[in-house]
């Protein structure tokens, strides 16, 4: 059986390191980006089951990444869950737009959580 993929898009090398040894285990193939401009070409390139998104990033932000994917022509729905430290509801309500799964504020959720949350998720 293929391993399901998910690209995480984070422009902090720590914290991909710490998802990709978080979820990375051999269970999931776990595709990096540095920016939002990356993500998009490993979108098309890999078509990952789930996205791990910060929003603050150089090039291209999350919040571009998460437009210019919505008028790409993509195969399938790929579920985003946003990890980031804007916190503000204007942020949250804005991704949401988008339809990310759910929203994570930085500060208040550890690695492990988004890791299970999405793990949990790619196992319904």
């Amino acid at each position: 059986m293929e391993k399901k993929k998910i690209l995480v898009v984070e422009d902090d090398a720590f914290l991909r390191r710490a998802y990709k040894a978080k979820l990375g285990k051999g269970e999931y193939e776990i595709i990096e980006a540095v920016d939002g401009d990356d993500a998009i070409k490993k979108v098309k390139e890999t078509m990952p089951d789930v996205i791990i998104l910060d929003l603050i990033m150089p090039k291209k932000d999350g919040f571009q990444f998460l437009n210019e994917l919505s008028k790409q022509k993509v195969k399938k729905v790929i579920p985003i869950f946003v990890v980031s430290n804007l916190g503000q509801e204007t942020d949250i309500k804005e991704a949401e737009k988008y339809g990310v799964k759910k929203y994570f504020v930085k500060s208040d959720t550890s690695i492990a959580e988004v890791a299970n949350t999405v793990s949990d998720f790619l196992k319904k």
